[in-house]
């Protein structure tokens, strides 16, 4: 079973280039799956297309061939594996050429849940590849060592004191009743992630995973080239005619069945696709320079300037 992962710290562009990659044949994109135990199998969020997960024919139909039915799936137990083995700390074991005893085994039946859900979706829609933006690195650690899954990562990178910019505005989970909103970081804790999740994906790469880098910045000025460029990573085949919902400054989206992510997974119809630099001019100075700092070493390694200006 073929997987596109697609990796990366949030507020970086991973749910554009999913909802965009979901729109070509042969292509299924799920959202973000890492987020489909609680938010939808637990708490039955809205799903993108805009119903309760529960309601979804997708969902329900994945649910089916997957394992029966939803309520045969233990949630606790997904989420306590979640809790044993996916997180940040435990990537230098993931990252191991051996997996010993017990954590072997636990990572074996956490990753499971995966591979039954993707295979599940590839057949309910017919589809050859199967799309998750759940971005975690350690996620793309627990799933190399899923032996059913051809798993490709699409590392999406963007500058990040725009990054930065995004974690400090307060942003509404519409799928959540309540009012509940989107996590906040202050702009150095988020550069602190910036660098540390970026980097885990380089380690992944070392490890034998194949792993393309994109540039969120890259993706929205060339958008068809782009996408030409990860469908052939991904071993998909496209005709000029596979791209003609995407121009040069927007893509046409149909309505998705993204598990979670940046509320953009429930907009349908033309959207625009130009940088948000509004970073440049909101972010103080002051706040700019201290993340340029803190991810220096990356910067230059991704290519972008050290050193700022407010011009957009």
């Amino acid at each position: 079973m073929r997987i596109l992962f697609l990796g990366g710290l949030g507020r970086s562009g991973t749910t554009l280039v999913e909802r965009v990659l979901g729109e070509l044949p042969g292509v299924c994109a799920l959202g973000e799956v890492v987020h489909l135990w609680r938010r939808d199998v637990r708490d039955d969020e809205r799903c993108g297309c805009g119903v309760r997960f529960s309601r979804c024919e997708f969902w329900t139909a994945v649910g089916e061939t997957a394992f029966g039915g939803w309520r045969h799936v233990d949630t606790y137990r997904v989420l306590a594996l979640q809790r044993a083995v996916e997180r940040t700390r435990h990537i230098p074991w993931l990252a191991a050429p051996r997996l010993g005893g017990d954590r072997a085994a636990l990572v074996t039946e956490y990753a499971d849940y995966y591979a039954r859900v993707y295979a599940a979706a590839a057949a309910v829609t017919g589809s050859r590849l199967v799309v998750d933006s759940s971005k975690h690195a350690s996620l793309a650690f627990c799933l190399r060592w899923a032996r059913a899954l051809d798993l490709r990562v699409a590392h999406v990178v963007r500058d990040p004191r725009g990054v930065a910019y995004s974690w400090t505005k307060s942003v509404p989970r519409p799928e959540a009743d309540g009012g509940e909103t989107m996590t906040r970081y202050a702009p150095a804790r988020s550069a602190l992630l910036w660098n540390a999740h970026n980097a885990a994906f380089g380690l992944l790469a070392r490890r034998g995973v194949p792993v393309r880098r994109i540039r969120y910045e890259e993706f929205v000025d060339s958008p068809a080239d782009a996408v030409r460029d990860l469908a052939a990573f991904a071993g998909l085949g496209l005709s000029e005619t596979d791209l003609s919902f995407v121009d040069s400054t927007h893509a046409l989206l149909g309505t998705g069945h993204s598990a979670a992510g940046n509320p953009m997974r429930f907009t349908v119809g033309r959207v625009p696709l130009q940088r948000d630099d509004a970073w440049r001019a909101a972010l103080p100075a002051r706040q700019r320079r201290l993340v340029g700092a803190l991810t220096a070493p990356l910067l230059s390694k991704y290519g972008y300037p050290l050193r700022t200006t407010k011009e957009s």
